[in-house]
């Protein structure tokens, strides 16, 4: 590995980089040889899905290798993200997270599984998070976001990420696994190292991500040999009694899958809701169209997940072979960044806007395939309950004088320091 050097943007002067780097594969051409960092992507400060659409201005081929966080290649392309997703007999979910170091250290099921195998783990989380069942819990979803936002709307103000969307969701998925919120931020932070792990090295993101997995499944063991035999409704519950393939969940595979469900349920929902409230807090004439028309609001919740994708998972090249006129090996990982699908203007015109009579809209924010995210559906409601409860009680909002919101990219990108203000006469 190889240290470089960058130029800082306020000063103009060489500053020395100590990120790591790999030395280029012989299979690798040049000219498809960029520099991005999916942990520090250039632009990040000016907002994370501005930062890809940025780089992907820069005529990037459809797809790059870049020589950090371990070496891999990119998806610069919209439709090569999907078909990617789509084909798991070309592109293995054996190791999903980068650096790969990092990802042969987390062991979640199934996401780290292929068909057939993944398949009868798939059918048990549909089971416990089936339409049918959300919609069971959507009364539930919404007391929980009405009491959260009218102790927030007499203040005339909040910091929306601290104060509801890393609240709301999670008190949501805490009370369907019937697990006390008291455990919450043990839980949010064994995520935070999972999916955006600290380090300089791909060796030390993989002891951060490892950690955190650890934290993870020591956490749940017990929860699980609680529950197991049980009568329980809550999620965990479902989840460990059911069966695979007609016999007992597996106690690893127990361990893997509801750690899982606690890593989706605390990280992606909650970064999604804050993209999404800081658009509408700088576009009031789009909450003057939602709260307008319900109808309208109950549809652009679709909208809203193509215009604020926050995942960007990796898929392992499955064998040899040549994919849209470029050589790849067996092992070679690519990122698959679902904010450069929803945002790339040859599926969606004008991407960047928030089109609220937008037709045939074209993403995969859930992902697409075999691993389609099985919470999109507890997701889609929490979006919709949230825009229908906050313009209710805080029909006007925008962001504070001089807010400087602040971004994180990873496998699942960030943001906080969210301040709004409102008028509360």
């Amino acid at each position: 590995m190889n240290k470089a050097a960058t130029i800082d943007t306020q000063s103009g002067t060489l500053a020395a980089d100590n990120r790591a780097r790999v030395a280029k594969p012989e299979h690798v051409p040049d000219d498809l040889v960029r520099d991005i960092d999916m942990y520090a992507l250039d632009g990040i400060e000016e907002g994370y899905h501005e930062a890809w659409v940025g780089l992907h201005a820069k005529n990037m081929p459809k797809l790059v290798w870049t020589p950090l966080t371990g070496g891999h290649w990119i998806a610069m392309d919209g439709p090569m993200v999907r078909e990617i997703y789509e084909d798991p007999t070309r592109f293995s979910s054996e190791v999903i997270f980068l650096p790969k170091e990092a990802g042969e250290k987390y062991l979640m099921v199934p996401t780290r599984m292929d068909p057939p195998e993944h398949t009868p783990y798939r059918k048990l989380l549909d089971t416990g998070l089936n339409l049918a069942r959300i919609r069971d819990v959507e009364d539930a979803v919404r007391k929980t976001a009405i009491e959260l936002i009218e102790e927030i709307a007499p203040l005339g103000h909040c910091d929306f990420s601290a104060d509801y969307a890393k609240i709301f969701p999670v008190k949501v998925f805490m009370a369907m696994a019937g697990l006390p919120m008291t455990d919450a931020p043990k839980l949010e932070h064994f995520a935070v190292g999972m999916t955006r792990p600290t380090g300089d090295t791909p060796e030390e993101m993989a002891a951060c991500l490892d950690a955190a997995n650890t934290g993870f499944f020591e956490y749940v063991e017990p929860i699980i040999n609680e529950r197991r035999g049980g009568s329980g409704t809550d999620l965990i519950s479902v989840m460990v009694n059911g069966t695979v393939d007609g016999e007992p969940l597996p106690h690893d595979k127990a361990i893997g899958m509801i750690s899982l469900l606690l890593l989706g349920g605390l990280d992606t929902v909650v970064n999604f809701l804050s993209f999404m409230m800081i658009y509408l807090a700088r576009h009031p004439d789009k909450v003057a169209e939602l709260k307008s028309d319900e109808l309208k609001l109950l549809r652009s919740v679709e909208e809203m997940f193509r215009r604020f994708p926050v995942v960007s998972e990796a898929r392992m090249v499955a064998k040899d072979q040549v994919f849209q006129g470029v050589e790849l090996k067996h092992g070679d990982m690519i990122l698959l960044p679902t904010v450069l699908h929803g945002l790339d203007a040859k599926e969606n015109k004008c991407p960047m806007d928030v089109d609220l009579e937008r037709k045939g809209i074209k993403h995969t924010t859930f992902g697409a395939g075999p691993h389609r995210c099985v919470g999109m559906h507890l997701a889609r409601m929490e979006a919709t309950v949230t825009l229908q409860e906050w313009l209710k009680r805080i029909p006007a909002f925008k962001l504070s004088a001089g807010a400087n919101p602040i971004y994180h990219s990873g496998i699942i990108a960030a943001v906080e320091n969210v301040p709004f203000v409102w008028d509360t006469n």
